[in-house]
């Protein structure tokens, strides 16, 4: 039983982002030293006198030594003093819907453990078991977890980061950690974390960003009594983009999650069948991940800021110059050198879309959604260039800027965007504990008929395979349950 969204790999760097600060006069001698010692420049700071370069600690070292050099210091990170709330956030009503009460419900996380070391889950109440050999169960192999238990909880007020859907650390989270650094389990374990989620947590609403094509009989049989005992259960949909069932999910007793995307369509890879039973945001997801093992992507140009994605195997760092339009990127084009591609998706892979951009001399890499909606890309391998995704709704605004100076960025930090319909379960269990929490005496039962009920609809009148009965939406439910009552 396999983990339902990939977690990017991470190389791991050896050299330092460091500024080399050059003495009056030696730009051009002090720049030719840096490239000599294998210096990637990152940033150029020539009205300092100064660049942002990598470079090896041995470099570093001989470098300081230099007669062109004034002094070297670490580049360090800096982040904006402000959180920002992801779009599936308001898109689910979340926002519209207090937590205050959420402390009188417990939900539970059966996934990957969880980075108890957040700065965005700090003062979280958490709890948990470790079903794995490795680490405990506030640790993260993985960062699958870590980045769920964001989307539930992420802490709201701290300045920084993302918020959850609940995000003023009253709701109450157990972590069944199932998944080692392998990425998958087995049914009999997930079995065995889905009754200790209610046996040792007290849960009242388990989440399972997970599941398998093999329907395991144990598995059914713990669906069953926990939800005898007024346990709500929520599980991925699948990502294989076909009409499979997968389990947990398939079972009656757990309620599917199939993903949309910004634009509430339907997301490409969401399994769609007679058991999906409610959508919610799983393209482009951002939240939490362990400290230090995602990444921060931003690109602005001419002082206009756009919302980016940066794409799975992009460079990292800071490139700064004219936008060129680099059209569907399906050959090399010289007028591109030293320059940031823009790029239209379609008819190539996004990895040969970037390719052709370094064959032609360009540093940076922007490709646009040729749809409405964000973009998310896997250039299929590691690159030399930061390339971002950007959303097709910015695609004339971008187009409308082509010459003027564009600033690309993908740095590591603390928050990753994935896509899944393991990014959409959080949505809905959290959801679902957020409403619950407001009208505890509602059974689990007719919590759910209500949720149903008063779910967005989309796509073909009525439920549907695709989306169920619609998107997941806090305030017409808890609306629905305070004027019509629990289950109606």
């Amino acid at each position: 039983m396999g983990s339902l969204a990939a977690t990017p790999a991470l190389a791991a760097e050896k050299d330092s982002r460091v500024i080399v600060k050059f003495k009056a006069g030696a730009f051009a001698k002090g720049r030719a030293e840096v490239a000599s010692r294998g210096g990637k420049v990152l940033v150029n700071l020539s009205e300092f006198n100064a660049l942002s370069v990598r470079l090896s600690p041995a470099a570093v070292k001989l470098l300081k030594r230099s007669r062109h050099v004034e002094f070297i210091e670490p580049d360090h990170p800096m982040y904006p003093m402000a959180e920002s709330v992801p779009y599936g956030i308001p898109m689910v009503q979340a926002n519209l819907v207090g937590d205050g009460a959420a402390g009188n419900r417990t939900l539970c996380i059966i996934d990957s453990g969880i980075d108890g070391t957040h700065p965005d889950h700090a003062g979280n109440k958490l709890a948990g078991e470790n079903l794995t050999t490795s680490g405990t169960w506030d640790s993260d192999e993985s960062a699958h977890g870590t980045h769920v238990a964001g989307t539930v909880a992420a802490v709201g007020g701290n300045g920084i980061g993302v918020v959850g859907v609940m995000p003023n650390k009253n709701i109450n989270l157990y972590i069944a950690k199932v998944f080692d650094a392998s990425g998958s389990t087995s049914a009999s374990t997930v079995a065995k974390a889905m009754w200790a989620c209610y046996k040792n947590g007290g849960a009242n609403v388990i989440s399972m960003s997970l599941g398998g094509s093999g329907a395991s009989k144990l598995q059914g049989i713990v669906a069953k009594l926990l939800d005898k005992r007024g346990v709500m259960m929520f599980a991925a949909a699948g990502n294989g983009g076909t009409s499979a069932v997968s389990y947990p999910a398939g079972f009656p007793e757990v309620i599917s999650v199939a993903a949309v995307d910004a634009a509430k369509a339907h997301a490409s890879f969401s399994q769609f069948n007679a058991d999906v039973e409610i959508a919610a945001p799983g393209v482009g997801v951002v939240s939490t991940v362990p400290v230090g093992t995602g990444e921060t992507s931003t690109l602005d140009v001419a002082g206009s800021g756009f919302e980016v994605i940066g794409g799975a195997g992009s460079a990292t760092g800071t490139v700064a110059a004219a936008l060129y339009d680099f059209g569907l990127g399906e050959s090399v084009d010289a007028g591109a050198a030293g320059k940031i591609c823009l790029i239209s998706r379609g008819n190539i892979a996004f990895g040969l879309k970037v390719d052709n951009c370094v064959a032609s001399g360009g540093i940076g890499a922007v490709v646009y959604n040729n749809v409405p909606g964000a973009l998310a890309m896997d250039l299929g391998g590691a690159k030399t260039i930061p390339a971002v995704g950007a959303d097709g709704n910015d695609a004339a605004a971008l187009l409308a800027k082509v010459g003027q100076t564009a600033t690309v960025s993908v740095e590591v930090s603390d928050y990753a965007s994935f896509n899944g319909t393991s990014m959409a379960t959080p949505h809905a269990s959290a959801v679902a504990a957020l409403v619950w929490s407001q009208h505890p005496s509602c059974t689990a039962a007719q919590l759910r008929a209500s949720l149903n009920n008063s779910a967005e609809d989309l796509g073909t009148a009525g439920r549907d395979d695709q989306f169920g009965f619609g998107l997941i939406q806090a305030k017409a439910a808890s609306d629905r349950i305070a004027a019509m009552g629990c289950g109606n």
